[in-house]
């Protein structure tokens, strides 16, 4: 996947109604959810991206009206002393969904060939080998019906200067940035050689990525969103599900309602 990501920095506003895209696209998003948990279908949605760059806002307009039941929402961290004791990809295996279930990832097993590669917290034969194996971890995945959507959301260094400044002033959110940011930010070329090689390692037809100019955010959700719902309806059924006979006899008994007809 040969890949610029200056392409991906213009930080187009958003050409129509912001709230009112956003509001079908969640609706639509809901229904969709609903589909996933009649006919017992399976999703993750995993996203990455550097620091500021508006995953957590994409996910929060997500789920909004999504059903807590039927999904979850992973935020991966650095792992436990437990975790760094297995293969990388182990901690991921309880997280990965069952039948009517979504689950979305806000950074994910990518982070082995990111922040693991970038930090040298593993070895270059260790982070170099994983291209494979998280490609055989997500090839299981979909064979086992589960529907894969990797989101990349982009933003330039100015763009995150200037997110960093905004957090840093608000009260409410200056927690948000810590020193691993700032130590982040100054790996930022070392972190974009680690994300063109991810690119062209693990963009499978089966699992690929998807890259969002993350520099409006109003723009991204809607793009993010958009996305999102054209995955999950992809060999969906389109039809409701017949009725139970049950519920059928039971509606006209005790409601008189005859849905036979």
């Amino acid at each position: 996947m040969s890949v610029n990501l200056a392409d991906y920095e213009q930080g187009k506003p958003f050409n129509g109604d912001y709230d009112k895209a956003l509001v079908q696209l969640q609706k639509r998003l809901a229904h969709l959810l609903v589909a996933y948990i009649v006919y017992r279908r399976k999703a993750i949605i995993l996203f990455e991206g550097p620091d500021s760059s508006g995953k957590s806002g994409i996910i929060q307009r997500l789920v909004t009206g999504w059903d807590p039941r039927h999904f979850r929402v992973w935020p991966i961290g650095v792992p436990t002393e437990e975790e760094k004791a297995h293969h990388f990809l182990w901690r991921f295996w309880t997280k990965m969904p069952g039948n009517g279930e979504v689950a979305i990832f806000d950074r994910s097993w990518y982070g082995r060939v990111l922040v693991e590669r970038v930090d040298k917290l593993a070895s270059d034969e260790e982070w170099q080998r994983s291209y494979d194996e998280i490609n055989a971890f997500e090839s299981l995945q979909c064979e086992n019906g589960t529907r894969l959507i990797k989101i990349f959301c982009h933003i330039s260094d100015k763009t995150q200067d200037e997110r960093f400044k905004r957090r840093l002033m608000h009260p409410w959110k200056h927690m948000k940035i810590g020193p691993a940011d700032f130590h982040a930010r100054d790996e930022r070329d070392e972190y974009k050689k680690a994300f063109l090689d991810m690119f062209d390692q693990c963009n499978m037809h089966w699992a690929p990525w998807h890259i969002i100019d993350a520099n409006n955010k109003q723009t991204a959700r809607i793009q993010a969103l958009g996305l999102i719902a054209d995955e999950l309806e992809k060999n969906l059924p389109t039809a409701p599900p017949p009725l139970d006979p049950e519920i059928v006899l039971l509606a006209k008994e005790k409601l008189g309602i005859d849905l036979g007809e």
